[in-house]
Parts: C-alpha cells; sequence; structure tokens
C-alpha cells in the first residue's frame, strides 16, 4: 500500500517521462491511495492537456473515469489540524501536506516527483524514479 499523489496518477495514464517508471510502480504494489483532493488536481492536468490539443473532452473523461476506478475505496479525507502543522512545518502548501497526512495515518510512503515535498518530508515522501 502506498499514496501516491496525483501527478504519478497522471503519468500512470498519460504518455511521458515518468510513465514507465509509474507503470513499474504500480506492477509492484497495486494498492493506490490518495486524498479526495487528488480529484480536482487531476482534472486540473487533464485540463491542461485538452487546452494543449492532446486530448479531446471525451478521452479527457474517460482517463478521468479510469483513474477513479482505480483508486474506488482508496480515498480518504485527511485529518485538518494534521496537514496544518505539516503546512506550518514546511514549505509546502496545504494540498501537498495532504498527501504526507494521508501516508502518516496509513503508516505508508508518499510516492511523488514534487522535490520540495521530498525535501520537506525525506522519511516519508519518496520520488517515483526510487519507487
Amino acid at each position: 500500500m502506498i499514496v501516491v499523489d496525483s501527478n504519478v496518477l497522471a503519468y500512470l495514464y498519460l504518455p511521458g517521462n515518468y510513465t514507465e517508471a509509474a507503470e513499474r510502480l504500480y506492477q509492484q504494489d497495486t494498492e493506490w491511495h490518495a486524498p479526495v483532493l487528488w480529484r480536482s488536481e487531476y482534472r486540473n492536468i487533464l485540463c491542461g492537456y485538452m487546452r494543449r490539443g492532446v486530448l479531446t473532452l471525451e478521452q479527457a473523461y474517460a482517463i478521468q473515469r479510469e483513474a477513479e476506478s482505480l483508486l474506488d475505496g482508496a480515498e480518504h479525507e485527511p485529518d485538518s489540524r494534521r496537514v496544518l502543522e505539516l503546512v506550518k512545518a514546511s514549505d509546502c502548501s496545504a494540498y501537498d501536506c495532504e498527501f504526507v497526512a494521508l501516508a502518516e495515518t496509513l503508516g505508508v510512503t508518499v510516492v511523488t516527483m514534487d522535490a520540495k515535498l521530498i525535501k520537506a518530508f525525506p522519511k516519508i515522501a519518496k520520488p517515483l524514479t526510487a519507487a
């Protein structure tokens, strides 16, 4: 079991530099978890692809549904106090700290490519490329 940030999910479904790493990660561990926030972040990523003409609306919606299916039953609402404590102890956004708070609660690692998050929380945040 791991917590994955929204970009790791995007790498799994959208071809790019880290797609192979995301696929390897999923082969190693298929139990992915995320805070509910991932849905909005993921939609925002898909919007960028639509605006650049890489994806149609229907393609983006199909990818969103597939990712939602992957995380069905594995979405969580992290503790707000803990998120704010993590924000206070770092230079990271509340959005990013939701993933760390969830990983702490579940007693697992959060996999990300966010350098700031990895630097602020090296014991719990690991890069996708090292997973």
